[in-house]
């Protein structure tokens, strides 16, 4: 162990920067390799601490929260190492894989599935040749993609229950949401094949269907804009289940003080769900939005509250729409319904509800407009959209065909 520890002090102390490309990219190839070869170790020791009881010395009953404790290691970390731990051990050969690095701690992670005790069961049952299978999984794993081994796989497991009953599909779609101090959201999404399809066909459509000109976003993040604005089409649509007596919406509190005031002002307003946003974001999310004044006493209870004031009306909404047809962003053509009514002078600033101080801006433009970016609307008719350093992006027009 003293001399694997010297091994990756000579490493970090190597300059980088001195390499040629092909050398990095095969430091790369090694690295993955030896840690390929580390991790099947790890399970392999892991595995014997389980058997040995290794835990009980250090006051607990199980390897898991060992690993949680004393290693750092998340519940999701730890629960993975020791199922490999134990799926190598019914697996030479895939086992020999790791060893020599060429089997990585997730592929086993796919393999681990075929050696639960059911599975084994039924193999058994069945009188699977369990050694020959090991051996095609060790190959798959070692020469073939990710994505092939988990088809082979579930090609093995759906051969092995073919008479088992079809499962239900409610069974394997769950959602699990994490909140953030800041209020962003992490969320893990299971769904079944079917379900996964309909995900996967609702986000795309979105994110082909809003492809502006020099689109700099990731694919993570095109996904997450388009469920933003699904979502943001499911709640304007009106056709979403009553919440306690209204339809569901976002709700945000915001002083007037930090309403009116230009500056960021982070944490100065709260939403419905208890996430906190800057008052900057709470002036965007207002752009085109019902306000309802409530006056607080200073202890904060609420004394009184005026009604509430419809910012852009569906009739001048509507003829925002007929002239600006979509997003007015420069290079965007994102379609009208996805849209807010943008005020190009602000409400609370003075600005007016009419046709002449409106225009459409999709969700991510609008943020954008909101955070230094500006659009304006020439004597002609012609939108523009300047930078936050005042430079105007402008968009190549393709040159007429010649007759």
């Amino acid at each position: 162990m003293s001399e694997l520890r010297s091994a990756l002090d000579a490493l970090t102390s190597e300059d980088l920067h001195a390499m040629v490309s092909s050398q990095v990219l095969d430091r790369i190839a090694l690295l993955v390799e030896t840690q390929n070869r580390i991790a099947a170790e790890l399970a392999r020791a892991v595995r014997h601490g389980e058997l040995t009881q290794a835990p009980e010395h250090d006051g607990l009953k199980t390897m898991g929260p060992w690993l949680r404790g004393h290693c750092r290691l998340s519940p999701t970390a730890a629960a993975q190492v020791v199922r490999n731990g134990r799926a190598l051990e019914h697996l030479p050969a895939v086992a020999a894989g790791c060893a020599d690095g060429q089997i990585t701690a997730d592929q086993v992670g796919i393999i681990a599935e075929i050696t639960r005790p059911e599975r084994l069961a039924q193999a058994a049952e069945q009188q699977v040749d369990l050694a020959a299978v090991d051996e095609a999984l060790a190959a798959v794993a070692a020469t073939r993609s990710h994505a092939d081994l988990a088809r082979v796989v579930h090609h093995y497991l759906e051969r092995l229950d073919q008479d088992g009953a079809e499962p239900d599909p409610t069974e394997h779609r769950a959602v699990r949401i994490a909140k953030h101090p800041d209020g962003s959201l992490s969320a893990r999404v299971e769904l079944d094949a079917v379900g996964g399809e309909k995900f996967q066909a609702a986000l795309e459509s979105l994110v082909q269907a809003n492809r502006p000109a020099g689109d700099l976003r990731s694919r993570a993040q095109q996904l997450g804009d388009a469920l933003v604005q699904l979502c943001d089409n499911a709640l304007a649509s009106g056709s979403l289940p009553v919440l306690r007596k209204n339809k569901p919406h976002v709700f945000l509190t915001v002083g007037v003080e930090d309403l009116a005031d230009p500056s960021t002002n982070p944490g100065a307003s709260e939403m419905g769900f208890g996430a906190t946003l800057s008052a900057a974001r709470a002036r965007w999310a207002a752009c085109d939005a019902d306000l309802t004044r409530i006056v607080l006493d200073p202890d904060g209870q609420p004394l009184d509250y005026g009604r509430t004031v419809r910012l852009v009306p569906a009739g001048l909404r509507n003829v925002v729409v007929h002239r600006d047809k979509h997003c007015v962003f420069a290079g965007c053509d994102a379609p009208s319904h996805w849209c807010d009514v943008h005020h190009l002078v602000e409400w609370i600033f003075g600005g007016e509800t009419s046709l002449e101080n409106s225009g459409l801006l999709c969700e991510r433009h609008h943020t954008q407009v909101h955070h230094g970016f500006r659009v304006e609307r020439d004597t002609a008719g012609r939108w523009h959209t300047y930078r936050p350093d005042g430079t105007e992006i402008l968009v190549a027009v393709a040159a007429p065909r010649a007759a």
